[in-house]
């Protein structure tokens, strides 16, 4: 018993059980009783099978719709999160017993090959209880990262493997009282590449230092992530960690101005795509948080392709008229061929509609031929 206290204490610090930190009275019942933690690395070494229900990943324990995290899983959350059709998301994170990730100074995470990047979609149910609809595995295997997206059954119970993506029908109410119905839609394994692939190699989007660096509340209360992801050992501590910048949280005026919470909200819903790596560099239109060019964002610029797009609009963004303004006219569309982004939403995010719309009233200056 004593050698397994002290491997685990030196593994984490303090000690993980059911993803969460714990003091030694807890490691106690954990060793005793807790399940099996997860079981990543067999799986790894059969990747190419992956199995077809997520319990088997052992990722969560006890009863799965509890969505209680298992040992050696940590929750974490990020600042601004991508717009998913007022999806609830639970996010967490595992990696193999002594690998951690290591930081650049812009705060761009690599890690360490066996990671797990776990994130649950949820709804509220007609009862107003949770209702689990998709869980999204993002395994970083020995060639790369690869994604395997489960959609949960109706009872809750398990998730099942849909590599071929699946749809789902969702109705829920809207806190302000506006009724939502709409098929929701699990992308394949092919469709992440979309989003997630950067110069022809799938990356992770979301946890990354700028994201992280705010407090979080674990089950030994409130913590800074990042401190908390070092003091497990999943991050090492550097010179390029401390130079990261910090995200604004676009809700939260106490964050940013209306600008930099504006253009937090556009790295995380556009610039996936929108960089100067991404997918649509040739748009010439980059919404990365560390670009500072108001013209790279769209300022007074036409478009590079017009079209049904552009709405018969001149320009991107025409300060002081968000009306007049292409960024916008694409946020409020829900058609296919219009809406921006163009992936993981059905419906307009009104939220961030009226955080951009505000970003775009308060910027002055006029644009050429701009009535």
């Amino acid at each position: 018993m004593k050698r397994i206290i002290s491997s685990l204490y030196s593994r984490f610090g303090m000690l993980l059980c059911s993803g969460m930190l714990v003091g030694l009275s807890a490691l106690l019942l954990c060793v005793s009783g807790c399940a099996e933690g997860p079981d990543v690395m067999r799986i790894l070494a059969r990747l190419d099978d992956p199995p077809e229900k997520l319990s088997t990943w052992r990722l969560f324990r006890g009863e799965m719709k509890s969505h209680t995290l298992n040992q050696g899983v940590l929750p974490y959350d990020i600042a601004t999160p991508l717009f998913s059709d007022y999806a609830t998301k639970y996010r967490a994170v595992w990696m193999p017993p002594g690998k951690k990730a290591t930081s650049d100074e812009k705060g761009v995470f690599s890690f360490p090959e066996g990671t797990v990047l776990i994130k649950t979609f949820a709804y509220p149910d007609t009862s107003g209880s949770k209702r689990l609809v998709e869980t999204r595995l993002l395994v970083h295997s020995a060639t790369g990262w690869e994604a395997f997206p489960y959609v949960w059954n109706k009872e809750q119970t398990d998730a099942t493997l849909a590599l071929v993506g699946d749809t789902t029908d969702v109705k829920w109410s809207h806190p302000s009282g506006k009724e939502y119905a709409f098929t929701y839609v699990v992308p394949n394994a092919n469709e992440c590449k979309n989003c997630h692939e950067i110069q022809k190699k799938l990356r992770p989007l979301g946890p990354k230092a700028p994201q992280l660096n705010h407090s979080f509340t674990y089950d030994d209360g409130e913590a800074n992530q990042i401190k908390r992801w070092i003091e497990v050992g999943f991050l090492e501590d550097s010179a390029a960690l401390q130079k990261s910048p910090v995200m604004p949280n676009w809700l939260d005026p106490k964050t940013g101005s209306v600008a930099e919470r504006a253009r937090a909200y556009l790295d995380a819903n556009c610039s996936h795509c929108h960089q100067r790596t991404g997918p649509a560099s040739n748009s010439a239109l980059y919404l990365d948080y560390a670009t500072t060019d108001p013209a790279d964002w769209g300022v007074c610029k036409h478009p590079v392709a017009a079209g049904k797009g552009a709405g018969d609009l001149r320009y991107g963004i025409v300060p002081g008229q968000p009306d007049k303004s292409i960024l916008l006219f694409r946020m409020l569309s829900d058609e296919p061929e219009i809406r921006m982004p163009e992936l993981g939403r059905v419906v307009a995010h009104q939220e961030g509609i009226e955080l951009i719309r505000a970003w775009i009233q308060e910027m002055k200056g006029t644009c050429p031929e701009t009535p």
